[in-house]
């Protein structure tokens, strides 16, 4: 063998180990991208640049912030550049000429340095996280304010822990590479340029030496990246996945405790659980591999180094021309480490990055989503409306021609109480969620005050509907700020009024707090017919010209039924009013009904004209009397 292979023997076995793992490193990726990519087409992916470019439009109303921290973080830099040249003068003065104030000369400068890189290194902290909080506010702000805009078909598709998700945990994903990712990959970015530069300057041989390991840890890094993301968003769609499931469950677990299925949940919750530890761990595992391999790459330098540098000290000879001298050969030990460490640094911050930008392309997910109901360009406002609806032939699908109304067409004048009987199924409800148009119509017209409802501004279309439903929903708060919901310039002796116009006031002057009572979540420590009386008292504050109640006197006792009925006989005098019931005695004097059956009007009058025409509603009604007969007996 020739004498340079025994020369060089050591950096050989060295370079001869990083190719072998660089060929396992990338045999393995191979072998695994053909079936990650099967997985992956079945998710939706965006380029990493239009992600930045869509982050990067939150960042720029506090661009004067990062211009900031950039200089800031500029001075912070120059401890990581000068340190290294500073300690090998020392070596210099300690071993050539020794004098004691010269030392303590440097010393001092080498102290001023690192206290301005630390007051540097506060400032920029303290900036960012500011300023990522801002971000992060308005991030959470348009999420929320999207998912309010989004119809009913919509938000019944998505699952609410989904977007709690989106609302919570992915945004402060995002705001991590505000506050610390981005500015620290740009930091160690300039360091890794810095020190490469004043590494050239002192030895540029040695310099060549160490930028024989850059292409490795551009390999591993482009290797990392592809996993790397691919992990994360395994995570992300596996904790979306517990907290629907969560959300899902302790609304409903009630229902578990009566049916006794309190095992068979806690199985499902360990089954997404261990789904979830499973992609943490695989995460894991693949930063575990990258992040060694880097260090891997660090020691072997350092070991090349001191290879190089002993043997030309001792045996006094040069490298590539170069003098390797002790002061050279530690300040390249502590340039390494600086040059390695920012290295090993954006392993850990591209990991992060990987992570926000993995949530980042699940909350864009969202707010890419075009609402399905929207205002027409030439909408207008409507300061107030008489109340007169009309239906014009109008067909409705809630799936593409699995039609729930059939052509339907009707008036109803300002003022009228019409009711909406029929079995279930038959679009009585249906019908109600068109007037207020959570859903659009497929065909025909529907017109308030003879104006399409399409040419109305939503939010100016439902000012004017109060709806009281069968499953009324209080927030948590007060009865006040639930009868209110946040209305202003309204007094306590007006909020009373409309209590006990609608007889609410019977069990809240029974209350220790009156109108400040707590309300708990659902309004769950309240009745059913008080939750309901609640819900009229509401509707009435707010003074709309159409009440709408859809199967509101459904479920509740004798007694409060007593109060509900006498409440919506005064209601009636507010304006129109329409009702849903299957309990046909309760509608007895509406103005108008009319009678439904698989999406088509069979029959429509009052309660009289309909029982002497003795045919759809006259038997239903026959059938519901003798079975309360039956009962009463």
């Amino acid at each position: 063998m020739p004498d340079w292979i025994y020369e060089y023997l050591p950096i050989l076995i060295v370079g001869a180990l990083i190719g072998t793992f660089a060929i396992v490193f990338l045999a393995a990726y191979f072998a695994l991208r053909k079936r990650q990519d099967k997985d992956e087409d079945r998710e939706r992916h965006m380029a990493d640049k239009e992600i930045i470019i869509r982050l990067l439009r939150y960042a720029k109303p506090y661009w004067k912030s990062f211009v900031v921290v950039f200089f800031v973080m500029v001075l912070s830099i120059g401890y990581d550049i000068a340190s290294p040249l500073l300690v090998g003068h020392i070596q210099d003065v300690i071993k050539e000429e020794f004098a004691l104030s010269y030392l303590f000369s440097l010393v001092a400068v080498y102290a001023g340095i690192l206290i301005v890189s630390l007051i540097c290194t506060y400032l920029q902290a303290m900036i960012l996280q500011k300023t990522g909080q801002k971000i992060l506010s308005q991030m959470r702000l348009d999420i929320f304010t999207h998912i309010e805009k989004l119809s009913h078909e919509q938000l019944n598709n998505i699952p609410v822990g989904k977007l709690v998700t989106r609302v919570t945990n992915d945004p402060n994903a995002i705001s991590f590479m505000f506050t610390n990712i981005i500015v620290t990959l740009a930091k160690n970015t300039m360091v890794i340029v810095g020190v490469l530069g004043a590494m050239l300057l002192l030895n540029y041989a040695l310099t060549l030496m160490v930028l024989c390991f850059v292409p490795f840890v551009v390999l591993f890094t482009v290797v990392f990246r592809h996993f790397s993301r691919a992990a994360h968003r395994k995570v992300s769609t596996a904790t979306t996945d517990v907290n629907t499931f969560l959300s899902e469950n302790i609304s409903g677990i009630k229902i578990t405790q009566i049916f006794n299925q309190e095992d068979a949940k806690m199985a499902q919750f360990k089954e997404k659980s261990d789904k979830l530890k499973k992609a943490k761990y695989n995460r894991m595992f693949v930063f575990g591999i990258f992040r060694p391999m880097v260090y891997m790459l660090f020691v072997s330098s350092n070991l090349c180094l001191f290879y190089m540098g002993s043997r030309g000290m001792i045996e006094d000879i040069s490298f590539l021309g170069q003098t390797i001298t002790s002061a050279v050969l530690v300040s390249f030990y502590m340039f390494i480490s600086r040059f390695f460490n920012p290295i090993q640094t954006l392993a850990e911050q591209f990991d992060m990055l990987q992570r926000s930008f993995a949530s980042a392309e699940k909350i864009f997910t969202i707010l890419d989503m075009v609402p399905e109901v929207v205002d027409e360009p030439d909408a207008i406002d409507l300061p107030e409306i008489k109340g007169e609806i009309e239906f014009k032939d109008v067909w409705f699908a809630y799936k593409p021609d699995e039609w729930v109304l059939k052509g339907v067409s009707f008036k109803i004048a300002p003022k009228q109480t019409v009711a909406f009987v029929g079995s279930t199924g038959s679009g009585k409800t249906t019908i109600l969620s068109l007037i207020c148009r959570n859903y659009d119509i497929q065909k025909g017209q529907i017109l308030i005050d003879g104006i399409d409802i399409r040419k109305i501004k939503i939010s100016s279309l439902r000012r004017h509907f109060g709806q009281m439903l069968q499953d009324v929903f209080l927030f948590s708060g007060t009865i006040r700020s639930n009868i209110l919901l946040r209305k202003e310039d309204v007094s306590d002796e007006e909020v009373m009024e409309a209590c006990r116009y609608v007889n609410a006031d019977s069990f809240i002057n029974k209350l220790e707090n009156g109108l400040d009572e707590p309300v708990r979540e659902r309004g769950n420590n309240f009745s059913a017919g008080q939750r309901q009386l609640l819900s009229f008292a509401r509707t009435i504050i707010h003074k709309p010209a159409v009440m709408i109640l859809d199967e509101a006197t459904a479920n509740i006792d004798t007694e409060t039924e007593i109060l509900i009925q006498d409440s919506l006989e005064k209601m009636k005098n507010i304006g129109t009013m329409l009702i849903v019931a299957h309990r046909l005695s309760t509608i007895q004097h509406a103005d108008n009904i009319i009678l439904l059956s698989k999406g088509q009007i069979v029959e429509q009058g009052n309660h009289k004209e309909l029982l002497a025409l003795q045919g759809k509603y006259y038997h239903l009604y026959t059938l519901q009397y003798n079975k309360e007969q039956l009962q009463n007996a």
